[in-house]
């Protein structure tokens, strides 16, 4: 499972890579546009998206900013943004590779944000729901950008693995 979660991480650079490149080409306008996904605008969508992994990423290994609302707007601006996306990013491959068979497999503790509740789970459990959430929430990213009039991007996995990610196969 380690080499899974490992490719993950890549494959979500990757993957955010393509948006971040997408969303660049947007006026401003456009980026701050309400398409009617969950947070709106891309550029709450994008913010959600670092919201949850730094909510997470602090969970996980006990550093990091971690914000208190889900829709919190921690950059104003794409560049900002973009910036803070690339470090996180970096951090989730680094975080992932020092992980080992026994910390994926022990439980692990957190209180929710929505409705503060502690929750003890497998930290193998949360790490499929991280990789998920960014998933669903690039999603939307993907709508967001069609109801712009924008090209579809080509998202899935296995594009990540027949270009970038060929040393996952």
């Amino acid at each position: 499972m380690l080499r899974h979660y490992r490719m993950f991480a890549a494959y979500n650079r990757w993957a955010n890579t393509q948006v971040y490149a997408a969303a660049a080409e947007l006026s401003d306008a456009e980026f701050r546009s309400d398409r009617g996904a969950f947070f709106g605008s891309l550029h709450r969508t994008l913010n959600h998206l670092l919201v949850a992994d730094r909510i997470w990423m602090k969970r996980f290994t006990g550093t990091g900013e971690a914000p208190t609302t889900l829709d919190a707007v921690l950059f104003g601006e794409l560049d900002a943004l973009a910036a803070a996306r690339k470090a996180e990013d970096e951090r989730i491959i680094a975080w992932t590779g020092m992980l080992d068979d026994r910390t994926l497999a022990a439980n692990f503790t957190y209180v929710t944000v929505v409705q503060p509740v502690e929750i003890t789970q497998p930290l193998s459990a949360a790490l499929a729901h991280f990789f998920n959430h960014q998933t669903h929430h690039r999603g939307q990213c993907h709508m967001t950008l069609t109801a712009l009039g924008r090209p579809s991007l080509m998202l899935d996995l296995i594009y990540f693995l027949r270009s970038e990610g060929r040393e996952w196969m």
